[in-house]
């Protein structure tokens, strides 16, 4: 169980609308569409023939995957239980699910270099535990195991979707920071809509003030790097800007790549399972989907 839990808010209206006709926008689909409108179909909107969609399996996405389940399932656990189980051993027990061809791996040398940095990540965590260690707040789970959601337009018919990595809480004012693990090599790019969606969100489904943000970049750094968040009125400006496109797309059934019918590096591997040339992994029948190694 979480420590605190956060006191509900209205956000930005109730469920008048039907939530099943409409459209459901999130960091990863809306960075889907901006990179690429074909492959924004492709990945969130695309079936094959037996009624699945597909995804693709990568080391750098399976190397994150093990990571955050480890660290995000620290959640599950009061403050002072957090790390009586190793946290090695957790890991362990998550890298099975990635380890091989569905994690995307072509050879054990491959995934044993992945799995390796992946495991001083994690003990670069253990031995600065920091906010892992006080107290945190957990966003509300919503009905059908979705994710944290809200309208960012009725008007529209438009959903906001997303997960918080962590919440600390903060006693001394009653209010929440923002702590979002980072396992790329790269920063996060000052134009991503990552933190304001999550200025939507926190100011959707809980009432205390955001008092601070942070990444952590784990591979380099012992504690999370202080980030501002954006005022309310900005987010949700160029959040609903950026949904308005996808909406829009999906409304007249145009989903062009910028680059044309070569198509690009986004969309390019998409095609490949379209086309049959790569190889079926896995089957998540919990999720209808098909994952392919390219």
């Amino acid at each position: 169980m979480a420590d605190i839990k956060p006191p509900f808010a209205q956000g930005f209206g109730g469920a008048k609308q039907d939530k099943y006709n409409a459209v459901w926008v999130s960091h990863s689909s809306i960075n889907d569409f901006l990179k690429c409108p074909r492959a924004y179909f492709l990945h969130n909107m695309y079936k094959n023939e037996r009624g699945r969609k597909v995804n693709i399996v990568n080391v750098h996405l399976s190397l994150g995957i093990s990571v955050h389940e480890t660290l995000e399932g620290l959640l599950n656990y009061k403050a002072e239980e957090r790390f009586k189980k190793p946290l090695l051993q957790t890991f362990e027990e998550n890298w099975v699910k990635v380890s091989g061809k569905v994690g995307g791996f072509k050879s054990m040398e491959e995934e044993m270099e992945a799995k390796e940095r992946a495991r001083r990540m994690i003990e670069r965590v253990d031995a600065h535990r920091g906010p892992l260690e006080k107290l945190a707040v957990k966003l509300p789970p919503h009905a059908n195991n979705m994710p944290p959601n809200f309208y960012l337009s009725e008007k529209d018919n438009i959903i906001l979707s997303g997960k918080i990595d962590w919440l600390e809480y903060v006693p001394e004012n009653d209010s929440v920071r923002v702590i979002d693990f980072k396992t790329g090599k790269n920063d996060e790019d000052k134009d991503s809509l990552q933190l304001p969606i999550y200025t939507l969100l926190l100011n959707a489904l809980q009432k205390r003030k955001v008092s601070g943000a942070g990444y952590w970049y784990i591979e380099r750094n012992d504690e999370p790097t202080d980030v501002e968040l954006p005022d309310i009125k900005s987010a949700h400006k160029r959040v609903l800007e950026a949904a308005l496109k996808v909406k829009q797309a999906r409304e007249v059934g145009v989903f062009e790549c910028p680059r044309g019918a070569g198509g690009c590096f986004a969309c390019k591997p998409f095609e490949k399972i379209i086309n049959g040339e790569a190889q079926l992994v896995k089957v998540d029948e919990e999720r209808k989907t098909e994952l392919y190694l390219i």
